[in-house]
């Protein structure tokens, strides 16, 4: 006998008054109904109905346990509602990983209005750009900007795809000319990510495939938003992630060129340890990143 479901066909059938209207109202039949009472009596060694043909009514050990059970049932239900509430609205510690430039773009103001919407979070964000692990440093999430790993035995939750572009100042194109093909970056000053080593090219993807071409590096980085603010002010052609030059594109401080010619794209993604039991608080956070940035990104919406 299942007495936590019996205590409830009884529980129903005393606020009920009778078999048939706790039928009607907990949608189990009248004899199922019964059965779980006579059950429950059998267990208790006690009546707890006086039943006649027409009626039934409840002695006095039944109207004693009718209201402990009420007591019990309802204490039951609201500890099932709280669990459910808290299960639903994450609380505790995340510690997070992301890259420096979208981490201080992008994510931190998501960060600050997520946090708003779930105030019993704690939030730890580390910004940097090493390829970080999740599991051997200890973090709850990692936020990647990268070519997926089709390997990995981490959770992978592609969020948006990341576009890269060849862009530049409009008033370098009007002295320097407006490159349409990548034979055209000759000559050209480039403003380039990575370090000084020699040897330096872009790889670009177009009409005619994939392409690498040499090019002239002016300025190297290792932080995109170094690159960009030397394009705005007219230095060279920059190849970067529209995350990072999306506002000074769409406010006319740069200019894509050679379309269709860029870079492959990469992909932002949401990466966690594999558990059979999820963090809220990371199933929360990861469907909150896929709502603000999934889809089309603003940061992607040029005027």
């Amino acid at each position: 006998m299942d007495k936590l479901s019996a205590m409830r066909a009884f529980v129903a059938v005393q606020e009920a008054g009778g078999f048939a209207a706790a039928a009607r109202r907990t949608g189990l039949s009248r004899s199922a109904l019964n059965r779980q009472v006579l059950a429950l009596e059998a267990e208790l060694g006690v009546q707890l109905f006086n039943r006649s043909t027409r009626h039934v009514a409840p002695t006095d050990s039944g109207r004693a346990y009718f209201e402990r059970c009420r007591v019990l049932l309802a204490e039951l239900d609201e500890a099932e509602r709280a669990l459910a509430r808290d299960h639903d609205e994450p609380r505790g510690s995340l510690r997070l990983n992301a890259p420096m430039s979208f981490g201080t773009l992008h994510l931190g103001p998501a960060i600050a209005d997520f946090m708003a919407a779930h105030p019993r979070l704690r939030i730890e964000l580390l910004l940097d750009d090493r390829f970080v692990d999740p599991i051997a440093e200890g973090f709850d999430l990692v936020v990647r900007i990268a070519v997926p790993d089709e390997t990995t035995t981490l959770v992978d939750h592609r969020i948006v795809e990341v576009r890269r572009v060849v862009c530049a100042a409009p008033e370098y194109l009007r002295a320097a000319g407006r490159p349409h093909h990548p034979d055209d970056l000759a000559g050209h000053p480039v403003l380039h990510y990575g370090n000084a080593a020699p040897g330096r090219a872009w790889r670009l993807t177009g009409p005619e495939g994939a392409v690498t071409v040499p090019v002239e590096t002016l300025l190297c980085s290792n932080n995109a938003e170094v690159l960009r603010d030397g394009a705005v002010r007219g230095l060279g052609l920059a190849l970067l992630p529209t995350f990072i030059a999306g506002a000074d594109l769409q406010a006319g401080r740069l200019v894509t060129v050679m379309e269709p010619w860029c870079a492959a794209p990469l992909t932002l993604q949401a990466v966690y340890p594999p558990s059979r039991h999820l963090s809220s608080g990371v199933r929360v956070l990861t469907d909150f990143l896929i709502e603000r940035f999934g889809r089309e990104p603003y940061w992607d919406l040029v005027r």
